[in-house]
């Protein structure tokens, strides 16, 4: 069986016959994750080794179980690399041995209705325990990752593809933008560290477009640039002072079009690289991606993948093997 954290190759059906990447590689960091679970369950639990008091009250130590985890609706998984992570640090903070974790499916696959996505067997202190936290994470994750193949089924075959934005839920943007690429997305720049974008801001600060990009160049030489752009005229302007991709703002498809044709012409020619890279952003829906991705665009860049996906309904079920001898509420 895969692990969670293995590429999942396209499936025809998840993309109404088109091909989409569902890649996920590089995976999540385990220390990044190790540190992000032991965050998450410090706010459930209270700062370690923390109690669980309700668990702990009705439910013996000794008592095992199995519990599976389900799919309540139809989606793309994503996030299942953090389920063994949750569940040996409970195990670890309650002295308890550790949960046997199968998986049942891959990040990166869609999933109907009542798909049974692993099985977790072990202390059913510990099942309980990690169940919200599993959840919390596993679902929002999911949730990014369906949000994403939409877009990504929807441009298949156009030559473009969706990135996501750094609009992201703090503490969780490896996850999210993990989930991105579990759904067939592209993550763009990870932070503000990565990739320099001028923007109407620091084009003030500077004194003009030539002057932020030469001053990139000089202090951080290592890095990319990238120029936003509202009009044609800026968008020439960006390349001619040698950005290697523009962010086309919030532009009507005509003038995208005409914008997207300008710069083209301008590559290789007076300094302009041979390749600009050309992402469109703004009021962008999936209604009209397809328009959007005619134009020309090498990336449409949607914001709404992390910042409002709806989390995938994901649960927990403990499946009923406990004797009544072992529930310590059953004399009472």
């Amino acid at each position: 069986m895969s692990s969670p954290a293995e590429p999942v190759p396209a499936r025809p059906s998840d993309a109404g016959g088109r091909s989409v990447p569902t890649r996920v590689e590089p995976g999540l960091d385990p220390a990044w994750i190790a540190e992000t679970v032991a965050r998450a369950l410090d706010e459930d639990l209270g700062a370690a080794p923390g109690r669980d008091v309700t668990t702990q009250a009705t439910v013996p130590p000794s008592a095992t179980g199995t519990a599976h985890l389900v799919a309540r609706a139809d989606g793309v998984v994503a996030g299942l690399v953090v389920v063994e992570e949750v569940t040996r640090q409970v195990a670890a903070r309650f002295g308890l041995p550790p949960v046997e974790v199968t998986f049942a499916a891959s990040d990166g696959e869609a999933v109907g209705r009542g798909r049974v996505l692993a099985a977790l067997t072990g202390p059913v202190q510990v099942l309980l325990t990690a169940e919200r936290t599993l959840l919390n994470l596993a679902s929002r994750a999911s949730g990014v990752a369906t949000a994403t193949r939409a877009w990504a089924r929807e441009l298949g075959g156009t030559g473009a593809q969706v990135l996501d934005t750094r609009k992201t839920t703090p503490g969780l943007r490896a996850l999210e933008k993990y989930a991105v690429r579990a759904g067939g997305g592209t993550n763009k720049r990870m932070g503000l560290y990565d990739v320099a974008m001028v923007k109407d801001n620091h084009v003030v600060a500077a004194g003009s477009v030539s002057a932020a990009i030469d001053a990139i160049r000089r202090t951080f030489p290592d890095v990319l640039v990238q120029v936003e752009a509202d009009t044609t005229d800026q968008a020439l302007e960006a390349v001619s002072a040698g950005a290697d991709f523009l962010l086309l703002d919030n532009m009507p498809t005509p003038v995208l079009a005409a914008t997207v044709a300008a710069v083209r012409a301008r590559e290789g020619r007076d300094g302009v690289p041979e390749k600009v890279e050309l992402e469109a952003t703004g009021n962008l829906t999936l209604d009209r991606a397809r328009e959007v991705a005619g134009t020309g665009v090498d990336y449409l860049s949607v914001g709404a993948l992390t910042h409002s996906a709806p989390i995938l309904d994901l649960a927990l079920d403990l499946l009923p093997t406990l004797s009544p001898s072992e529930n310590p509420g059953h004399a009472r």
